[in-house]
């Protein structure tokens, strides 16, 4: 497997030479009813017995096809040690969690009451930080601004050589950390304890087999209802020996004992939607759904096997994997992939399927609608998620609007009816994202250098009605919902732009424009921004900045510069103010694990009526007055850092 840091490099390298290059890169709403689905589901193995015979016919094909020698396993899961068999987990209905709950959501999540692994959580009266490999506590209570607690993001006792420690979510007194181990060969889940005064006590971690999870866009947690959600792609073990070694499993460290417990027996594992061949690579396709119990985890998983591709969205009701492979013709060129869109609901019943064309871009190309559908804007060529693939690609680009009644046992298709083309822009990385009853799409730069003058289309996604295409002068870089409309953000190379589009019943509209000269984007992931309400089309919205024509991928070792905050008021977008880092002093932090800021390292962050820009280890605190954002104070939680509060003058 090639880890994140050889395909950055390479990633680096070809960026650099060319600013839109079409090939691979080299690396790393109302809650909808349920689907009422009477109709056939994917049928699940039977024992052991039936599915050990099933994978050893695909792997004897795979070893024939390959002239395989019988040496190791496809996607580098580690060969575990003897496992202890389980039953069939008991199917417990998930209530699903309102939306917003606690009302004090941080993150710029794709659906309310589904939270996202992140860098930054709240908990009462404490930020919660991950930072390069490490947790941190900020008290906010009581009008403070004061660091409380720092602690490796790993247990005591455990190498974390190899391993990238990506995510955060924090479910009552918990914080759940969500890391890859290029080392051990897994996904890790390190389980923290807060107490009342913010310190954190580690209390357990628990490998999960899996292959690299890593996107460029997506997270590979959520939370829902207070169950951590994972989703991981596990290849199939394709040599000699027990077909079921690398099935999906979990193991405690340092709990006595070591052995990998099965989560998904025979009858969780479900039969593939339609024929498939080793030839083209398998994967299972693998959701993880883990209960709190005292200080470690309860954990059962569903799998479904499938071709290796693949895009996964988290609604409220469901997991869904949308698996791709691409299929050869007699001449050895490669026909569009072939897919199958599977729904596995949270609810624990059994998963269904569809046959369906191309691929989506990213999980913002979903949306499961209040209307009982699923909507998906696809390419005819798409390349998944897989590392950086989503940064790239190309071809026909059409709109899926399927009911979800019409999800069965794989056996039918989409009709052709169902996918409605669409205008397809032209060069750059595409973004897209539903807003309300539209969903709007278009190019920009992505992880390169700025594309220029570009255009916003937008369609709505429930009916017919003209596509709109609206002329920018910039790219389209960000897409996000503004208040009953959207604004787009994006460069030109020189300048940052704003552009707010009104969203009516008919028509999209272009609806004022803020330019930030000599800026750019400093975060390309969706939580790098944040928008606060405060009335009707009115409130408050910040992104981190950088230098102007700085690339995206720059995010990854360089911070941004500081966090811009512009005030919309029916679509006038003005400058509010910005809060300044002040990080490039900061000392060395001695790093061990995680030193690449994959998943970023600047927020805004509206809370209880304040305001705050994080960036790097520097938590800044503003002051809304007389319409304007000035520092109040700021603190630096960096190691090695006396961790006193300074106030502003």
């Amino acid at each position: 497997m090639i880890n994140r840091t050889v395909r950055l490099a390479a990633f680096a390298l070809g960026a650099l030479a060319c600013a839109a290059c079409a090939a691979d890169p080299a690396p790393r709403q109302k809650p909808p009813r349920q689907a009422q689905t009477q109709g056939p589901t994917l049928r699940a193995f039977g024992s052991d017995a039936e599915l050990s015979r099933y994978v050893g016919a695909l792997a004897a094909e795979y070893r024939r096809s390959n002239d395989f020698a019988g040496v190791g396993k496809a996607g580098g899961v580690a060969q575990p040690a003897a496992e202890s068999e389980v039953p069939a987990p008991a199917v417990v209905p998930a209530e699903m969690a309102p939306a917003d709950r606690a009302g004090e959501s941080i993150t710029n999540v794709q659906h309310a009451g589904v939270d996202e692994g992140g860098i930054v959580k709240v908990h009462g009266d404490y930020l919660v930080i991950l930072r390069r490999g490490r947790l941190f506590t900020v008290r906010i209570g009581g009008d403070e601004l004061r660091p409380v607690s720092a602690s490796d993001a790993f247990g005591p006792g455990i190498d974390p050589s190899g391993t990238w420690i990506d995510e955060m979510l924090v479910s009552g007194d918990r914080v759940v950390v969500i890391g890859y181990s290029y080392q051990r060969g897994g996904t890790e889940v390190g389980v923290f304890r807060l107490d009342g005064g913010g310190g954190l006590t580690w209390q357990s971690t628990y490998q999960v087999r899996s292959g690299d999870y890593y996107s460029s866009r997506n997270f590979a947690s959520r939370l829902v209802d207070g169950k951590l959600v994972l989703y991981s792609p596990v290849p199939l073990y394709m040599g000699d020996g027990d077909g079921l070694a690398g099935f999906p499993a979990v193991r405690r460290w340092g709990a006595g004992d070591t052995t990998f417990h099965r989560t998904a027996p025979a009858t969780r594992v479900y039969r593939p939607a339609s024929d498939i061949s080793a030839r083209e690579g398998v994967m299972l396709h693998t959701v993880t759904v883990c209960s709190f119990v005292g200080d470690g985890m309860d954990c059962q998983a569903t799998a479904l096997i499938g071709p290796e591709g693949r895009v996964f969205y988290v609604s409220r009701t469901a997991v869904y994997v949308w698996a791709s492979r691409e299929r050869t013709n007699e001449r050895g060129n490669t026909r569009p992939p072939a897919s199958m869109l599977y729904r596995m609901p949270l609810d624990g019943s059994a998963p269904v399927a569809l046959g369906v064309s191309g691929g989506p871009i990213d999980q913002l190309s979903f949306l499961e609608s209040g209307d009982g559908a699923l909507n998906v804007l696809v390419e005819d060529d798409g390349n998944g998620e897989t590392m950086w693939r989503q940064e790239y690609g190309g071809g026909v680009l059409s709109l899926l609007r399927v009911p979800l009644s019409s999800f069965g046992d794989g056996s039918r298709a989409a009709a052709a009816d169902a996918y409605r083309r669409l205008p397809t822009p032209g060069d750059g990385a595409l973004q897209n994202r539903f807003v309300g009853d539209w969903l709007l799409y278009g190019r920009g730069a992505g992880w390169d250098a700025a594309v220029g003058s570009s255009r916003v289309f937008a369609v709505r996604w429930a009916g017919g009605g003209a596509v709109d295409s609206l002329a920018l002068p910039h790219g389209v870089d960000r897409l996000e919902a503004m208040g009953s409309g959207a604004v787009v953000v994006g460069g030109d190379g020189r300048d940052l732009h704003f552009s707010g589009v009104r969203l009516d019943r008919a028509h999209a509209t272009l609806a004022g424009r803020y330019t930030r000269p000599n800026a750019a984007q400093g975060e390309t992931r969706t939580h790098g921004f944040f928008y606060r309400p405060d009335e009707a089309d009115a409130g408050l919205l910040g992104l981190p900045i950088a230098e102007a024509g700085r690339p995206g991928y720059a995010q990854l070792d360089r911070g941004s510069a500081s966090v811009l905050f512009l005030r919309n008021r029916a679509f006038d977008l003005t400058e509010a103010g910005a809060l300044a880092s002040r990080d490039a002093n900061a000392p060395d932090d001695a790093c061990r694990v995680s030193c690449v800021d994959w998943y970023g390292n600047a927020r805004p962050i509206f809370l209880r009526g304040r305001i705050f820009a994080l960036m790097g280890y520097e938590l800044v605190e503003g002051r809304d007055a007389a319409g304007r954002i000035r520092e109040l104070r700021r603190v630096s939680f960096a190691p090695g850092r006396a961790l006193a509060t300074r106030t502003a003058q």
